[in-house]
């Protein structure tokens, strides 16, 4: 996977921050769905890697409880991990058991459940 990844933050748009990231999320099917970081000069428009992958899945068809794993890559040293934004949008679609890897081009990793990175989700339930 790690290779991937590398290879795919050369697609990330990111002129502004130079921060490159890239995702790939892998449904229970086995398919998988490739994301990057698309920067915009009103920076509220930009969308993270993250989301770009999960968005892809969706449309393309697949539903929350469809996800398995996602894999995330910055381009640096550090590991980098989920913005609280896309924090939301993995609890979401995958199931609090599921793994989030965080990696860096190095090949380190963290890998941790969509309930530790959210311990305290805002989900339907918070809406009923």
């Amino acid at each position: 996977m790690r290779e991937k990844l590398v290879s795919l933050l050369k697609n990330s748009y990111s002129p502004y921050s130079h921060f490159r990231v890239a995702a790939i999320v892998i449904m229970k099917d086995g398919r998988e769905f490739h994301g990057v970081n698309v920067e915009n000069a009103s920076y509220g428009a930009t969308i993270c890697a993250e989301r770009s992958a999960i968005l892809s899945a969706i449309s393309a068809g697949y539903k929350k409880g469809d996800f398995q794993e996602l894999y995330v890559m910055c381009d640096n040293e550090k590991i980098g991990m989920p913005c609280f934004v896309c924090r939301m949008v993995i609890t979401e679609f995958f199931d609090k058991r599921d793994s989030i890897i965080c990696m860096n081009p190095n090949g380190e990793k963290e890998i941790h459940t969509v309930e530790e990175l959210c311990p305290y989700p805002f989900s339907d339930e918070d809406l009923k």
